[in-house]
């Protein structure tokens, strides 16, 4: 994977409706930072943050069988959002599939070029 790459994924990730607003900001701080001194800094407090909000399984889960879900999908869509957790899960999945859970496992499988 090239450094093009992983900021391609980056875009990607925060374009994600699913992306939260911190790692959207810090994604943003070191996209923004890239060829800068401040590329370093801001490189580590980007990984740091996307270490942090990856979604594991077990997370995904409760989460999908909670009342929030519920309150975010509606009903149904935490019907169908549980099922795709549920189904996840028994497919040996350890993280979260989303439009920016799965881009930023990519970026952290790769992170020594972030922060080389």
């Amino acid at each position: 994977m090239t450094k093009e790459q992983i900021i391609e994924l980056a875009k990607q990730m925060t374009a994600a409706p699913s992306c939260c607003a911190p790692l959207k900001a810090a994604t943003q701080a070191w996209l923004a930072a890239l060829g800068t001194e401040n590329e370093k800094e801001l490189a580590r407090k980007f990984i740091e943050e996307l270490e942090g909000d990856i979604t594991d399984i077990d997370n995904l889960v409760a989460f999908a069988h909670s009342d929030i879900a519920v309150k975010y999908f509606g009903e149904d869509g935490a019907k169908k959002f549980a099922a795709h957790a549920d189904e996840l899960k028994a497919s040996g999945a350890k993280f979260c599939d989303c439009g920016a859970c799965k881009p930023g496992l990519e970026i952290l499988k790769n992170k020594a070029l972030v922060l080389d």
